[in-house]
């Protein structure tokens, strides 16, 4: 451990060199700072943003006004909180804002900024984001690898059914969907056998993945105040190197196993890393090839990136329903009346399900997996709405705050999926990142690359499980009382797991038991 004595001095290095810093910068421009609150010495704001950050800046907001500066630490901070000050930013500003600020999880778990979620903006992301766009979120992907969702939602299906008693539905979920991501990238299931049955490893990724998004939205002295970024006084960086050390194993062992087989000539499947390891080995072009590194990187972000946001989403969904029965009943209605009752619902009956779509769209106003977008950072300085934003101002949107403001939004607290049907009142609005009053993909360069994937997985669960069970709470829990509290994390997570019974509705053919 430091002594007190190194503590003290760093942080009176860190004043020092702070009220250094403030000063230069007045000099900067005649525009003032964005409001905001007062910030504390040293650590600035920091301690504003209590256990549950999108909902304290939120409370700021309504206070200073939806463009607002922050302080942590030394890095400043701006904060937009409405439509039309986040269409500044991503819109109008965008290629000004299309670089990450530096920070510890791309640092100690995504191989110091090898991946495409941090990876600074140029020809190498460009790149990056290329190979995912073509091999996996593609029209021409996503058709190809129709069959891989319906077969692996269809497993689920069966899995709820041989349950028999109360589920973690959040659980499955995951299974499902990081096993339909991983036939599409490794070629095979990651975890399980599709039975439902309790699987050591899927358990320890499932864990691995919570506490990633956990300690990502973590925000760490050591970011902020750099002189006591080597004191960990968290221990945030401790925690993130373990956890990369486990990650790398889990995935170098994936790819060394891949490579073996294409060596024997064993690899059959055409899936993103038999195509990525070839192209590397066949390819004459050295700057097109990737590293290890970036290869598994690039692994990294989709395994979570791509799996745990479309499994909470599809919680949430299932949750809000349970909790408005009418609502489910219209949703159950409309897919027997389009789907019927002799087969699953697929693919390609989602575009004609209007009201579950509306009830998706809800879903991802109310509980965007991503509640504060990752951040973003000015590469020049900038005016918006007369405001001065410095060069190197961290930029954050508030999802969750823009999609609950009540100048843009009638009762926006209400669950309320008309508001998206032809003749409701935002029967106008994406999700897409067009429509800057919900944007829980983000929006501009930076907007999610797996988009068109995970919203066509959540359409599709949560149309099957809709359309497959009636839910019931265990215990004659009654709906009111279900828990509908968010733990933050780098997602947003229920704070409780959704406990469900699931009551199978159709014939008993189709459940494939």
């Amino acid at each position: 451990m430091p002594s007190i004595s190194i503590i003290l001095l760093s942080i009176l290095l860190a004043v020092g060199v702070y009220s250094l810093l403030k000063k230069l910068r007045s000099r900067g421009s005649s525009l003032p700072l964005p409001p905001g609150p007062r910030p504390w010495p040293i650590v600035g704001n920091l301690p504003h943003l209590g256990p549950v950050p999108h909902q304290a800046i939120a409370a700021l907001a309504r206070k200073h006004g939806p463009l607002m500066y922050l302080r942590l630490g030394f890095v400043d901070v701006v904060v937009a909180a409405s439509a039309s000050v986040a269409a500044q930013f991503l819109k109008v500003h965008d290629a000004n804002f299309s670089n990450r600020p530096p920070n510890s999880g791309a640092k100690y778990i995504a191989y110091n900024y090898q991946d495409l979620v941090f990876r600074p903006y140029g020809p190498r992301w460009r790149m990056l984001r290329k190979i995912s766009s073509v091999h996996l979120f593609s029209a021409k992907a996503l058709d190809d690898y129709r069959y891989v969702r319906q077969e692996e939602v269809a497993m689920l299906v069966r899995a709820l059914v041989e349950s028999r008693s109360k589920v973690n539905l959040g659980k499955l979920l995951n299974l499902c969907t990081v096993n339909a991501l991983g036939r599409v990238m490794l070629g095979y299931r990651v975890f399980g056998d599709g039975s439902g049955k309790s699987d050591a490893r899927a358990d320890e990724f499932k864990a691995m993945v919570m506490e990633l998004m956990v300690l990502a939205g973590i925000f760490n002295i050591g970011e902020f105040v750099p002189a006591l970024e080597w004191l960990d006084l968290q221990g945030v960086a401790a925690k993130m190197k373990k956890l990369h050390k486990r990650f790398d194993t889990f995935l170098g062992a994936i790819i060394e196993e891949h490579k073996t087989k294409i060596a024997q000539n064993k690899q059959q499947t055409h899936d993103l890393l038999t195509t990525l390891i070839s192209s590397n080995e066949n390819g004459e072009d050295e700057s097109e090839k990737l590293t290890d590194t970036e290869i598994k990187a690039l692994l990294l972000n989709m395994f979570t990136a791509g799996t745990d946001t479309s499994a909470s989403t599809v919680e949430w969904a299932i949750a809000e329903l349970i909790r408005h029965p009418n609502i489910m009943a219209q949703v159950q209605e409309e897919l027997d009346r389009v789907v019927g009752r002799d087969r699953l619902v697929g693919d390609m009956d989602l575009a004609q399900l209007t009201y579950l779509q509306a009830v998706v769209k809800e879903t991802f106003r109310l509980h965007p997996s991503t509640p504060l977008s990752l951040p973003r950072m000015a590469s020049e300085d900038c005016e918006i709405n007369g405001y001065h934003i410095r060069k190197g101002s961290t930029l954050l949107v508030n999802v969750w705050a823009i999609a609950r403001d009540p100048e843009q939004w009638t009762n926006p607290l209400e669950f309320r999926p008309e508001r998206f049907l032809p003749n409701g009142e935002k029967c106008h609005v994406d999700i897409k990142g067009n429509n800057f009053e919900v944007i829980p993909f983000g929006a501009g360069r930076r907007i999610c690359a797996g988009m068109s994937l995970g919203l066509r997985m959540v359409q599709l669960l949560t149309a099957t499980l809709v359309q497959a069970f009636n839910w019931k709470l265990p215990n004659g829990l009654v709906t009111e009382k279900l828990n509908m509290d968010e733990a933050y994390g780098l997602t947003l997570q229920r704070a409780a797991p959704l406990m469900v019974e699931p009551q199978p509705r159709l014939a008993q053919h189709l459940y494939g038991a």
